[in-house]
């Protein structure tokens, strides 16, 4: 019997290593495509270890293209797998008392007061048995596999951290908690920072958690998010779980994915990067939550409520196939009907709310903001038929709870501030005088969906200036009407922000003063920011300087930057050294940098030495930039080795670069094999990026089908790119639909491409009228060009028309495969 098992195990780990050796990756690698922790991976294949759990088993085999049923069965049979709970691999010893620090026991909890949303009474008021009043029975999905495997490890003695990303109402904080049971047997704490706010709570108490705790950072963009201490956060907490003295540790938080896609976003040369130690903590340690249950999951759904689960059995009648279980549980489709069929004042409240929520306000929205900010969302009719006590009436109208117990706009009172004596006071900011109301979370989601692509009315400008004093709403407002072109609002906004010595509106409004010609204005403000410490305020000065042809002051400016660590100084220095043809002193800054870790600079050295023609040193370097990370310099590498005629090499290392979760890698890989005539490698490519939710995939997926003379299955594709916000797929349906004779298509698919912000649009409507004989239809079309603020190139054949209305300036983005002006969001 022992032989026998033995065997079983040795079998186990023998597939599970050729498997490795056939995908090319390393244990690294694959840990990164797991999400499992590098130890847990290492002892998978390890001699002499004990089995790895299911969990493990089935995340291993999901990766390595391995039949999870077979290395299950084969788990089985090993003798030397450990005595464990049937989903966890938790054995049954006791974990002794740990000195008590901030939280409390975790069995001391209840999930409501951990933010996780009450799902409400199914009918006939009755909660299901065995569960918590308002909650009904958990299904596990995917990703609870994954979450289940960080609890494990962090039991096993590992500190761990897993933010779960999904959208509003998805489940992620019920997910967290329903992992954590296992831990309340062991005398676990849970600590969750929220009083006075949460981001104080978390930085002071940070460095008093003591082993075996759950942190738990709900809704985190609270935590990394703030522009005073994000920053410090993340680093206190990397500190916390890096720290051996203080393991093990769990840290659990969760994210919408406009906050993930964020705080991971790397800078643009030479801009402000406020998440860099949010983006290194994050890395690696996100977990994707679904929005919907797949057909496994309704299946289990379907047998608790068989089994006497009213809340699910409830829901499970209005799911349908679309899967939101727990959109509807947390009553998600009852707040869009009572936003949709509400009052037309109530509406004009909320969609100012979505508005200023999408737009970078703050969670609480004040009353006085709300009601000035509605009226031009109002049309004629109805806002000639608001009563006086219209707003009241609103306002009473939205705080009614939902199914869930939620409202679609409710008060926010504000908790008293409680700090220990002798604490520092906390920064002084102005404060929005009355009351405050919140927008419930499904319906922000739902607004940032629906009218991502609606600019607010005046009247939501105006009631922001008016009405908003905290100084980050009005900067991200400011920012706002710029990317509208709403550019006055921009000024005034900024200098109201600046007004309050606000470091951000104060750069921003002197970067809006030398676009003017103002530059002893922004030099003023700059020069103030520069001697209150900031770094980049002397690199713009330096910018200021160069481009008055002051070359010596600039340089002498750069060099204070540097010396005070503005990294972006040092490149600037370069291009300078670059631009004057300098380029012994080019290489010599730029190895100064990379001798100092920076990755970019050793990629940039990689290019000088590839355009000098000496593609050994290129190598070189690309492979050292890329050994430390730099996705990009394996996507050259890849391209040198094409260059070369190295096929097998250059697919090698597209996939390496496309393990780091770039999917421009598999772009390049697709496209290799495209100018290697295997279209049907690139078609496979492009269908894995397809079906992980990717929109340029589906659209290149379309053409590939289009050129292969199968217009319909094209169509077909253009349409699903087109439903996922590609709005160039949607723009090429209305081509087709133009080229098949079928302009009425054509014109309606053209004016949902223009609502989207495509300039293109309009003008092929404004043709369109034309060549039915409307003048008067073309030119409201090209006006509404003009009005948006978009001027265009009058060059070109499609604009000769606004030449004669007196339009002037120069288009500043690219163009659209057919040749008309295209917005960088199109």
């Amino acid at each position: 019997m022992r032989e026998r098992t033995d065997a079983a195990l040795a079998d186990l780990r023998d597939k599970l290593s050729d498997a490795l050796a056939r995908k090319r990756l390393t244990k690294t690698q694959l840990a990164m495509r797991t999400g499992l922790g590098r130890t847990t991976v290492q002892l998978a294949f390890q001699k002499g270890a004990p089995a790895p759990s299911a969990a493990t088993l089935a995340a291993l085999a999901r990766s390595l293209g391995l039949p999870e049923e077979e290395l299950l069965e084969l788990r089985r049979r090993s003798a030397a797998a450990p005595a464990a709970g049937p989903e966890t691999g938790f054995d049954t010893e006791a974990v002794p008392g740990v000195e008590q620090g901030p939280g409390r026991l975790i069995a001391e909890w209840n999930p409501h007061d951990l933010e996780v949303h009450p799902a409400g009474p199914a009918p006939g008021g009755q909660a299901p048995g065995g569960a918590a009043a308002g909650l009904p029975g958990y299904v596990r999905r995917s990703h609870d596999r994954l979450l289940t495997q960080a609890v494990v490890d962090a039991a096993q003695g590992n500190s761990r951290m897993v933010v779960l990303v999904g959208t509003s109402s998805t489940g992620k904080t019920r997910a967290c908690w329903e992992a954590v049971q296992p831990l309340a047997d062991r005398g676990w704490l849970l600590w969750h920072p929220f009083d006075p706010t949460r981001a104080d709570a978390a930085l002071e108490d940070l460095e008093r958690v003591q082993p075996r705790t759950v942190v738990w950072l709900n809704e985190a963009q609270h935590y990394l998010g703030d522009s005073l201490t994000g920053e410090r956060i993340a680093a206190a907490v990397h500190t916390l779980l890096t720290d051996p003295g203080r393991a093990p540790v769990l840290v659990l938080g969760t994210l919408w994915p406009e906050y993930e896609r964020q705080y991971t976003a790397l800078p643009s040369a030479g801009q402000l990067d406020p998440h860099s130690r949010v983006r290194e903590l994050l890395a690696g340690r996100t977990l994707t939550v679904p929005d919907s249950f797949d057909e496994e999951a309704l299946r289990a759904a379907a047998v608790l409520a068989k089994d006497g689960d009213l809340l699910l059995a409830d829901t499970l009648t209005r799911v349908g196939t679309h899967g939101q279980v727990t959109q509807d549980l947390a009553g998600g489709p009852e707040l869009l009907r009572r936003y949709e069929h509400g009052t037309p004042g109530a509406r004009a409240m909320v969609e100012a709310a979505m508005d200023a929520r999408r737009l970078g306000v703050g969670l609480h929205l004040p009353q006085t903001f709300l009601i000035d900010a509605a009226t031009d969302y109002l049309n004629d009719t109805d806002y000639e038929e608001l009563s006086d006590d219209w707003a009241e009436a609103a306002f009473a109208e939205l705080a009614r709870p939902v199914h869930g117990k939620q409202a679609p706009l409710r008060r926010a009172a504000a908790r008293p501030e409680r700090r220990p004596p002798g604490s520092p006071p906390p920064p002084t900011l102005p404060v929005s005088a009355g009351l405050m109301f919140r927008l419930a979370d499904y319906l922000e989601q739902y607004g940032h969906t629906t009218r991502r692509a609606l600019c607010p009315p005046a009247s939501f400008w105006h009631a922001a200036h008016t009405h908003l004093t905290n100084p980050d709403d009005l900067s991200n407002l400011a920012h706002a009407a710029f990317a509208r072109h709403r550019l006055q609002w921009e000024y005034h906004l900024c200098h109201k922000g600046a007004a309050t010595g606000h470091p951000p509106a104060l750069f921003r409004l002197a970067g809006l003063l030398a676009e003017a010609g103002d530059l002893d204005g922004a030099e003023t403000l700059y020069q103030q920011l520069a001697d209150a410490g900031d770094t980049y305020a002397l690199f713009h000065l330096a910018e200021l300087r160069e481009e008055a042809g002051d070359l010596d002051g600039a340089t002498s400016l750069y060099h204070q930057a540097a010396n005070t660590g503005h990294a972006s100084t040092l490149f600037r220095l370069t291009r300078l050294r670059e631009e004057a043809g300098d380029r012994g002193g080019t290489e010599t800054l730029y190895q100064q940098l990379a001798d100092a870790g920076d990755t970019n600079a050793l990629f940039r050295l990689g290019e000088l030495r590839e355009e000098a023609g000496d593609l050994d040193g290129a190598t070189s370097l690309y492979h050292q930039a890329a050994d430390t990370g730099h996705t990009h310099a394996l996507f050259r590498l890849a391209g040198l080795r094409e260059e070369a005629g190295d096929l097998d090499a250059a697919t090698s290392l597209y996939q390496q670069a496309a393990c780091t979760g770039k999917p421009y890698a598999l772009v390049g890989l697709a496209e290799m094999n495209l100018r290697a005539g295997d279209r049907d490698g690139a078609k496979a490519l492009y269908q894995q990026l397809a079906d992980a939710g990717n929109a340029y995939a589906l659209f290149r997926l379309a053409q590939l089908r289009e050129e292969a003379g199968d217009p319909d299955a094209a169509e077909t594709l253009y349409q699903q790119a087109a439903d996922t916000g590609h709005t160039h797929a949607l723009f090429r349906l209305a081509q087709l639909r133009e080229e098949a004779g079928d302009p009425d298509a054509a014109e309606t698919l053209y004016q949902q491409a223009a609502d989207t912000g495509r300039p293109s649009a309009l003008v092929r409507l404004a043709r369109l009228r034309q060549e039915v004989g409307d003048p008067d239809g073309a030119e409201a079309y090209y006006r509404q060009l003009a009005d948006s603020g978009l001027t265009a190139v009058l060059r070109h054949p499609s604009m000769r028309v606004l030449g004669g209305m007196g339009l002037k300036g120069r288009w500043p983005y690219g163009l659209d495969p057919d040749g008309t002006p295209s917005p960088p969001w199109g």
